[in-house]
């Protein structure tokens, strides 16, 4: 831990990013500055003693619900979005070990040459050891989304909340982008995002989540020191849980 850090209130965590998310403003793929910025972020709650897990979506290369809604085979659809979050997480460790923090790419689906395989005992050691652990391929099932593969990491890796980081500093009762009297809650119930359709995480994530009471904390990605700031127990967002 860094001698000026603040003391975390948390000490293992799950990020959770879309693949949206490293597109920057561009419309398709990676934008490598925006990369950087995320890893700087995660470098900052790092160095606060922090571990963390991270779960990084495929829809800016890949999404294999739009590929189904175009006539694709559904299951080969969703094996193609899974691959495309693999190579996510593969720009994310390089970002993130370019600042000298040692990372591991675990693949629901075996691909020895780039990823090591999910084997729960040895991701939880590289956690004890201060790695970040970027789980790729969902849960390398189709059907299942990266929202729900997250939630599952963070429960079998025993982490004490989902951070779900947006564009928005929470959950809001409606899109604040398009209505200027939307209101943000500060605590919803998993019950309430369900029956409200809030669009916090698929049903799947919010129910698994509930089922082992998981908090869920979404916050902005877009606020620069927020992720930090909001594990230090400071700025704006939207906790879920009953």
């Amino acid at each position: 831990m860094s001698a000026d850090a603040p003391k975390s209130t948390f000490n293992r965590v799950m990020l959770k990013i879309s693949g949206e998310a490293l597109m920057g403003d561009q419309g398709f793929g990676l934008h490598p500055p925006t990369v950087e910025r995320i890893a700087r972020e995660v470098q900052s709650v790092h160095e606060m003693g922090v571990e963390i897990c991270m779960v990084i979506g495929g829809g800016n290369i890949f999404r294999g619900l739009q590929g189904s809604a175009q006539g694709m085979e559904r299951t080969t659809a969703d094996y193609m979005g899974m691959l495309a979050t693999v190579m996510n997480a593969l720009a994310m460790q390089s970002s993130l070990e370019s600042l000298g923090i040692h990372t591991r790419v675990i693949s629901a689906i075996t691909m020895n040459e780039v990823a090591e395989p999910y084997i729960r005992r040895r991701a939880v050691r590289h956690l004890e050891k201060k790695r970040v652990c970027i789980f790729a391929a969902g849960t390398g099932n189709p059907y299942f989304t990266t929202d729900t593969a997250a939630t599952l990491r963070a429960n079998e890796m025993s982490c004490e909340a989902i951070f779900k980081g947006t564009k928005v500093d929470g959950v809001y009762n409606k899109d604040p982008a398009k209505f200027d009297d939307a209101k943000r809650y500060d605590m919803v119930s998993y019950d309430d995002v369900l029956q409200k359709r809030l669009g916090v995480m698929d049903a799947s994530a919010i129910a698994l989540a509930r089922d082992n009471n998981l908090p869920i904390i979404v916050f902005s990605l877009d606020e620069p020191g927020g992720f930090r700031g909001i594990l230090a127990g400071e700025g704006t967002y939207t906790r879920v849980q009953d």
